[in-house]
């Protein structure tokens, strides 16, 4: 194991099966503090399964998945987050009732009582949300939900933050509001960020590190800058 696990992500030779398909076919990774990891690939290679089940919405066949040298492997979704997991799922999951503050309030659930207060950094980040905080969360457009959902997740003062799809139906304005946040949070060097992304510009533009799965597995992984861009578009081409 290399001098990265320490405050790492840390996912080794995980599979995952759905029945008897399997999804994840020995996958292993290192999301370092600091740093933003990208995982691609086409559709249907396992990338979300890969994020269901870091997160724990998924149960492993085999493998190990730890946090910052806590292992993960067999706890719970509720568990993980109170040991520093947070999420933003594809299709956000927002509360479409509630309104944006008390969508954000659902954050505190696992936190000290001293500590169940939002965050300045998401309205810094987030302007809109402040703006709206008295809407309800389903009156927002695909966008502000987006932004919503990080905000709910930044609440919760994550060691890990997982992004599947942020981009995805998005607006480019919005897109570029919601690059803007994640290096922030990056260069804050308080967090592991895995960010599932097919948008190949908006990956290399603020990715560390790049994981493309092809069929459950590993096919490409390294540095970001070292990558051949050429080959990384190939291999995530439809």
């Amino acid at each position: 194991m290399s001098i990265l696990a320490a405050d790492a992500l840390v996912v080794e030779n995980v599979c995952l099966h759905y029945g008897a398909a399997q999804a994840l076919r020995g996958v292993s990774l290192q999301a370092p503090v600091g740093q933003v990891t990208a995982v691609m690939g086409r559709n249907g290679v396992g990338k979300t399964s890969l994020m269901r089940a870091i997160t724990g919405r998924e149960k492993v066949s085999a493998g190990r998945i730890s946090l910052a040298g806590r292992d993960l492997t067999h706890l719970p979704p509720h568990a993980r987050a109170r040991a520093g997991v947070a999420s933003c799922p594809q299709g956000r999951e927002i509360f479409p009732l509630l309104t944006v503050r008390e969508n954000l309030e659902t954050g505190f659930a696992g936190l000290p009582r001293a500590e169940r207060h939002v965050p300045p950094e998401v309205d810094e980040l987030f302007p809109i949300l402040g703006e709206m905080a008295q809407r309800r969360g389903g009156d927002l457009s695909g966008g502000q939900q987006q932004q919503l959902a990080i905000g709910r997740a930044l609440v919760t003062r994550p060691k890990l933050l997982v992004l599947d799809e942020p981009t995805e139906g998005i607006q480019p304005s919005v897109i570029k509001d919601i690059g803007r946040a994640i290096r922030y949070l990056r260069d804050q060097g308080r967090m592991a960020i895995v960010l599932v992304e097919q948008y190949v510009d908006f990956a290399l533009e603020l990715a560390d590190r790049i994981i493309v799965l092809d069929r459950g597995t590993v096919v490409m992984q390294g540095e970001a800058a070292a990558m051949d861009h050429d080959a990384l578009r190939r291999a995530i081409a439809v």
